[in-house]
């Protein structure tokens, strides 16, 4: 499966380990939540990176205690439709400052990319190796928001307000 990371197409470092599966020495591994939070001590001590991939109907406030410890926080969209890992990603970003790689996996489709990025994604798992093209040229498509958002790029108003700008402030009056 593709991934995009910052804009780019890359090989993906991450070895998937099963349940059951032994965990591979000195390389970065993806476990399954309830595999990390039964083993979570002894997987962060490791001397590699870890991550998570975490199921959207699970509460990431879980995983509150472990952030500092995770290389990669993957959040899992089962269907298109199903948005609560958007909801995940900005309460990881914003409430819980994680800092890490966010990951979307599952049902990531090439129009919801851009609101992934806002939401506080920086690398995602596509189905498609088109899709990841349409997503990389799509990552460096926009520069300015004017809405404040998880990915830590300030809007408008406040980019023109850092540059010495003021704010273009219209009354009644004025129109």
């Amino acid at each position: 499966m593709p991934l995009v990371k910052s804009g780019q197409i890359v090989e993906d470092r991450y070895v998937r380990a099963l349940d059951d599966a032994p965990i591979p020495d000195g390389a970065p591994v993806i476990v399954q939540a309830a595999r990390f939070l039964a083993d979570a001590a002894e997987l962060v001590a490791r001397d590699a990176p870890i991550g998570v991939l975490w199921p959207n109907d699970r509460r990431v406030a879980e995983l509150a205690p472990w952030l500092d410890e995770l290389a990669l926080v993957a959040l899992h969209f089962p269907k298109f439709k199903d948005g609560r890992a958007y909801s995940q990603a900005r309460l990881l970003r914003e409430h819980y400052g994680y800092r890490g790689e966010l990951r979307a996996t599952g049902d990531v489709l090439r129009d919801q990319f851009q609101f992934l990025l806002r939401a506080g994604f920086d690398s995602f798992e596509v189905r498609k190796p088109a899709d990841a093209l349409v997503f990389a040229a799509a990552a460096a498509r926009y520069s300015v928001f004017y809405q404040p958002s998880a990915d830590g790029r300030p809007p408008a108003l406040r980019r023109r307000l850092q540059h010495g700008g003021s704010p273009a402030v219209r009354t009644r009056e004025a129109v």
